[in-house]
This record gives structure tokens, sequence and C-alpha cells, in this order.
């Protein structure tokens, strides 16, 4: 019984060894048979990035290192209004019967700022003139100070190419310059130029108030 029992042992662990061999050689034959794919999985995963690196290059942006600063100017600009618009233009190139094989359009959506206000700088000493306890001030007509598209904002929605053209490099500059001007057409429109000459004479008259002239009159003729 005894002899029975080792004799069973030893069989037990020639059958483990014997399996574990087998398992070792199947998975290094399995791992030298997909070796070979591995390797040219990796060369087209890097095939792939080139491509797209190719197609879809990353933009670098340098500036020059140089500045040549042209003017500095000191202003004294009252700034009493701001308007935000928003505007949609659209832009076409070859329009027409055969628009879809030579067609260039682009939709875009323009955000912009106008800014207008008083040029206090242009308010001389004969502009002003105090008579009888009164203040009489001519104030220079309001003007747009600022008025430019917000380029974080502004966005093309959408474009459409022919299939036989390239899209045009100048359309989409030329939609942002028309949007440009529509902004500034329809705060003008709208009475900026009313509202900010309306909003500098409450705030001179409250400022002037406060430097003790409480009687304050705006006048078109400083004379």
């Amino acid at each position: 019984m005894k002899n029975n029992g080792l004799l069973s042992l030893l069989i037990l662990v020639v059958i483990v060894a014997a399996a574990y061999m087998i398992v070792q050689t199947v998975r290094e034959t399995s791992q030298a048979a997909t070796a070979p794919f591995q390797s040219l999985n990796e060369q087209n995963r890097a095939l792939q990035t080139q491509m797209a690196n190719l197609l879809n290059p990353t933009p670098t942006i340098i500036p020059d290192p140089i500045t040549y600063i042209n003017e500095i100017r000191a202003l004294a600009r009252l700034e009493t209004i701001q308007y935000s618009v928003e505007k949609v233009i659209t832009g076409e190139m070859g329009a027409g019967t055969f628009d879809t094989f030579f067609g260039d359009k682009i939709l875009f959506v323009g955000h912009g700022t106008v800014i207008a206000g008083i040029d206090m700088e242009k308010i001389q000493p004969e502009h002003m003139r105090f008579e009888n306890g009164v203040l009489y001030i001519n104030l220079p007509p309001a003007e747009i100070f600022i008025a430019t598209l917000d380029n974080e904002k502004s966005y093309v929605y959408d474009r459409q190419t022919g299939i036989l053209t390239q899209p045009d490099p100048n359309l989409e500059t030329l939609v942002r310059q028309k949007a440009e001007e529509e902004i500034l057409k329809a705060a003008l429109e709208d009475g900026i130029l009313e509202q900010a000459q309306t909003n500098a004479e409450v705030y001179l008259f409250k400022f002037f108030a406060a430097l003790g002239f409480p009687n304050t009159i705006f006048v078109d003729d400083p004379t």
C-alpha cells in the first residue's frame, strides 16, 4: 500500500510538471506567433498618427520677438455706453447654376462690441463759462471709440464648398470685415451716439455738482 501511495504521488507530480510544460510551450508559441502582428499594429498606429497630423496639422503661432511702438498718446475719453451686437453674415463665391461643383459658401456668426462717448480732450476753456451762478458747457459731439469683433465669441457656423473647388482663403476675411461693418451700422441705427451724449451729460452734471457747480447747463453754442 505504501508503494502504491508513493507511485500515485510520483505520477501526480509527473502530470503536473507535464501540464506546466505544455502551458508554457503554448504561451511561448502564442507570443511568438502574435509578436509580428503586435509590431504591425504598432506601426499602423504610428502611421495613422502621422497621417492625422499631416491632414489636420496643429497651427504653430510664433510672434516676432521684436516689438515696434510707433506712437504713445494720452487719452481723455469718457466712455458712456457700450453695445454688444450679434450679426449673422452669409458670404458666397461662384454662386449660381454650378455652385454644387464650384461654389463656396460660408455662414458666419459675428459678435462685436461698440463703445461710444465723449473725448474730453476736445473741451477747451472757451467752451465753458460761468454766469449768474450757472455753468454753461459746450460738449463735443459723442463719437465711436471702438467697433470691433470679439474673436473669442465669433465663429463660422457652416461652410459649404463645391466638390470641384477649394475653399477661398479670402472669403472668411471678407465676411469678418462685413460683420464688423454691420455691427457698427446696427449700433448707429439704434442711436448709440445720441444715448452716449445723454449719458455723458448726466454723468458730467453730477460731476460738476460735486465740484460745487449745482447749476450746469449743456449748450450747443459756447457763446
